[in-house]
Order: structure tokens, then sequence, then C-alpha cells
């Protein structure tokens, strides 16, 4: 069975784009048992991500060359990807930033009424 990390660049076994392995899960009591592989990848500018099961997916092949032409990826080319990397960072990144801001704002402090009469209720009559 073939051993798969994040970061991983894999395919499914029936064809397809070349997506990257985000997270490997598996079984809660079994920590061997794989149970599914998120795979993420882009569409133009779109973000997909997907879970496969393991035996759908296999590594890439590594080559030096492109099929398609044949030659080296170019340095521009391999900058383009890095930023389209960036980019894909930064989006994770700042959801997860909005999330943990959610619980973290300032509390609005209690104003005095207009009639300057506080509720029982509202009194703090001790701190500590």
């Amino acid at each position: 069975m073939t051993i798969f990390k994040s970061g991983d660049l894999v395919v499914l076994k029936s064809g397809g784009p070349t997506m990257t392995v985000d997270t490997v899960n598996t079984d809660i009591f079994d920590d061997d048992k794989i149970t599914g592989i998120l795979c993420v990848w882009f569409v133009g500018e779109k973000l997909e991500r997907v879970r496969f099961d393991h035996r759908a997916i296999e590594p890439v092949q590594s080559e030096k060359v492109y099929p398609r032409t044949g030659e080296e990826p170019s340095q521009e080319a391999s900058g383009e990807y890095n930023a389209v990397l960036d980019e894909m960072v930064d989006a994770m990144n700042h959801s997860a930033e909005e999330m943990c801001s959610v619980g973290s704002k300032k509390q609005k402090s209690a104003r005095t009424p207009k009639n300057g009469i506080v509720p029982a209720s509202t009194v703090i009559t001790s701190v500590g």
C-alpha cells in the first residue's frame, strides 16, 4: 500500500488533474487504517477540495520535462505556480483567522439607563 502524506502530488488512477494531498484521514481507533484522502487542486482560479478513497489515487510520476511540450518548465511558469500556491495559502489562512476572531470581539460596556436606575439583577457586588 502506498503511504500518502500532506503535500504529496497525486492523480486519480482513472486520470485527471494533478492534485495535492491536503489531509490523510485515519480511523479514530487505528492510525494505520486510512479512511480517506482530502485532495486540493485548481480549476482556473477556483480551488477544489474533494475526499477520495486511498485506492482511487496514485502518486504522480515525477518528470523533469513537461509531457505536452517535451521541454523543461520555464522559471516564469514556476513563478506563476508559486504565486497560485501563495494565494491558496492566504485564502486558507484568511478563513482560519476569521474563525478565530469570531470569539475575540470586544464586548460592549453596559450603559446606565436614562433614568439612572440600574436594576438589581445587573449590579455587580464583588469582583474576583
